[in-house]
């Protein structure tokens, strides 16, 4: 039996913390008591929390950290990722994909949400302590290319399943398909009950779907690719339609997660929240200021009732993934978020997308979600210094 203690432990069955608390856990990892200390008992400086899932990644890209220029819009950053993907050797890739994952581990974080275009991640994440659910992102803007492009994602999907992953089918956003192709990869990932999707990551991306110009829309004509339909709606909005004509009913059952909301509206809120029967928001906040330097409006995701996640993106997008720089750069910008809101966007509701939250996601007896360590907490705010740590 291992006892920890702290000024402040987040248990996430409320937001507010317990004072001087101590958690115990079990010689397995299971979590066996929590409560109060007892007067005159030594407490450690800063918070307990549970072990953070990360909602949002793309670890498989961890060869490409330093190598983008910031603040070149999603124009510029497309431009970059497909000028510098596949420019390391394999084993570059495997080890440094590897690196990133323990450095994660060891930052406390329990489970992933993880992008896949390809299998090189598979091995490293079949032998890893942190549990995964891998999507498998799928592109193509010919339309006649859908039943090649899904022949292929299957046979991946066979590969992650033969190693003991849980892997689907998911598309990427609507600028990089056929609709036709959104709505089959959407209805195969579905089938697992899961589904990530980028999702108006950016006003370009916006422009680009509604009026049919800006930076986007530009880029994909001067390289001769196909551009999608204008449709004179949200990004958002277009992604509902195709699930419907994909032939789901409404509410559409599954979870699903859209990732970024830079440009949600209260209208496309209300619309995810029409549509899906379960639907989460993923925030990358570093990611959205690397590429384009914005946020996402998080009043209006918190007054949608829409949970909010948080992920760290890639190190295409980012100088490192760490959950706690991530939750910094949203206190910062949205100071009325109490440090408990803040963890249990990057604990339990990660956890709850994954259909994970009966083991993960809060600090209770019974549960193995991990206990990290947290300090740098000054009156209950993060503070430059900050940093996480598996006990």
């Amino acid at each position: 039996m291992k006892r920890y203690t702290a000024q402040y432990v987040y248990t996430l069955t409320t937001r507010e913390p317990l004072r001087n608390a101590f958690v115990e856990v079990d010689g397995d990892g299971t979590l066996a008591r929590v409560g109060l200390c007892a007067p005159g008992e030594k407490v450690e400086e800063g918070a307990l929390a549970p072990g953070f899932v990360n909602a949002h990644c793309h670890v498989e890209l961890s060869y490409m950290k330093g190598l983008f220029r910031k603040g070149t819009g999603m124009a510029g950053f497309i431009d970059q990722i497909n000028a510098l993907r596949d420019t390391s050797s394999l084993e570059k890739k495997v080890a440094d994909l590897r690196d990133a994952m323990d450095a994660l581990w060891a930052q406390g974080v329990d489970a992933m949400a993880d992008i896949s275009n390809c299998d090189d991640s598979f091995a490293v994440k079949a032998s890893h302590p942190m549990y995964t659910r891998t999507f498998l992102e799928v592109f193509g803007a010919d339309p006649a290319d859908c039943s090649a492009v899904m022949a292929g994602v299957r046979a991946l999907q066979q590969k992650a399943r033969a190693l003991g992953l849980d892997a689907a089918p998911t598309p990427h956003s609507c600028y990089t398909m056929s609709p036709e192709l959104v709505s089959a990869s959407s209805v195969a990932g579905l089938e697992s009950g899961f589904l990530s999707f980028h999702s108006e990551e950016s006003d370009e991306e916006e422009q680009m779907m509604r009026y049919g110009s800006g930076p986007m829309w530009d880029n994909r004509v001067r390289n001769g690719i196909p551009t999608p339909p204008v449709t004179g709606t949200s990004s958002l909005e277009y992604f509902l339609s195709r699930l419907v004509a994909g032939g789901l009913e409404t509410p559409v059952s599954g979870h699903v997660l859209l990732v970024h909301e830079c440009s949600l509206t209260e209208e496309g809120a209300r619309m995810a929240r029409e549509v899906l029967q379960e639907p989460f928001i993923a925030v990358c906040p570093l990611s959205n200021k690397f590429i384009h330097n914005t946020l996402p409006p998080i009043p209006v995701i918190r007054d949608s009732g829409i949970p909010i996640c948080v992920g760290t993106d890639s190190l295409s997008s980012n100088d490192n993934l760490c959950m706690v720089d991530e939750l910094r750069c949203l206190q910062e910008a949205f100071p009325e978020v109490s440090l408990g809101e803040l963890l249990e966007w990057a604990c339990l509701n990660g956890a709850r997308f994954l259909g994970k939250d009966s083991v993960l996601g809060t600090l209770e007896p019974g549960k193995k979600s991990g206990v990290v360590r947290i300090t740098g907490i000054v009156d209950g705010k993060l503070t430059p210094s900050a940093k996480s740590i598996r006990l």
